[in-house]
């Protein structure tokens, strides 16, 4: 299996899962043009689960380091799959509401509030766990980014007069998600081995914690996903015969590339995790609010129209984002 072997190259895995996760939503952008975030959300579930088998099976059956992925399946003990697949399903419940904030709220400020806590809560939680680098820079990355999801709050509520009600479902459901979401990956780095080349007995490699969280987000998408289509946030209930007969090639593959796209952005973020630590690999990953926010901003147009104030408090939001991710690469050198 591939194995990062510096610190530097630990960290450009990392920025890639940055823009990997600061992208993805997009496809959503994208597909939910044609129909609702719920059936698109299908899709990005399968792109997840056969991407992961594929990364398995390719770069995490190869090389001369670790255990191949099949051997590595057959050996974990019950508690490292639960741990993996429990991650799966609490994640799941957390994106699910992260995609409703994006779809009513849009990306530039479900992204900044959902997965900027989920950042400060991830790396305290993996910190105490693993503490591995620079607690006082590590702090102050986190102040600078929790700043930078009150200003972000802000300067929405500036822009949503006249739609108060939407307004504090579009960032509740951010918070809720953020929440949740700050809990799912300390259950997956915990049934991973802590030694990628001589991984211990019972433990899996990242790889095949990483096929196994995928399996908890598909089996648990029977059930979180069908209550918000039955019972949507906004709008009209779909069905699954919706799925089949309002759905196209093109559709469904947006859908399933925006599953590998994350994917990748997972992937990554676990191989990097041995050299820079889980709360750097996470935080740093998760410096992909950043990226969302310039998607929302700059190319989808979210905040168009907003006066100078505005503008000025999402310039600083950029600024406080962009000082806090730097804080928390440097924590782990």
């Amino acid at each position: 299996m591939y194995i990062v072997n510096s610190y530097s190259v630990a960290v450009i895995f990392c920025i890639i899962t940055m823009l990997c996760w600061g992208s993805w939503a997009n496809t959503q952008k994208l597909a939910t043009k044609k129909w609702s975030f719920q059936l698109f959300y299908w899709d990005y579930v399968i792109g997840i689960l056969l991407f992961s088998l594929i990364f398995g099976l390719t770069i995490g059956s190869s090389g001369p380091e670790g255990r191949p992925f099949i051997e590595d399946l057959l050996q974990a003990d019950q508690r490292s799959l639960m741990a993996a697949f429990l991650g799966g399903v609490i994640f799941n419940l957390a994106n699910i509401l992260l995609v409703a904030a994006i779809d009513i709220a849009g990306m530039a400020v479900a992204f900044p509030i959902g997965i900027g806590i989920a950042l400060v809560q991830g790396v305290i939680l993996n910190y105490i766990k693993e503490p591995k680098g620079n607690a006082m820079l590590l702090g102050v990355g986190v102040l600078l980014i929790v700043i930078a999801i009150l200003l972000n709050a802000k300067s929405y509520k500036n822009i949503s007069d006249g739609k108060s009600k939407t307004t504090t479902k579009g960032i509740l459901l951010s918070i809720v998600a953020g929440v949740l979401m700050g809990f799912f990956f300390r259950f997956v780095a915990g049934s991973i081995s802590p030694n990628f080349s001589s991984p211990e007995s019972g433990l899996m490699t990242p790889y095949s914690a990483l096929f196994i969280f995928a399996v908890g987000i598909f089996i648990s998408n029977f059930l979180w996903n069908t209550i918000v289509m039955k019972k949507p946030f906004v709008g009209l209930s779909v069905s699954y015969k919706d799925y089949f007969t309002m759905g196209n090639l093109r559709l469904h593959s947006i859908g399933w590339l925006g599953g590998i796209i994350w994917t990748v952005g997972m992937s990554f973020s676990l191989i990097a995790s041995e050299k820079a630590g889980f709360a750097i690999s996470y935080g740093l990953g998760q410096g992909a609010t950043m990226v969302a926010a310039f998607w929302g901003v700059f190319v989808w147009k979210e905040f168009e129209g907003a006066n100078n104030a505005t503008k000025r408090m999402i310039n600083l939001m950029f600024l406080f984002f962009i000082i806090g991710i730097i804080c928390i690469i440097y924590a782990g050198q």
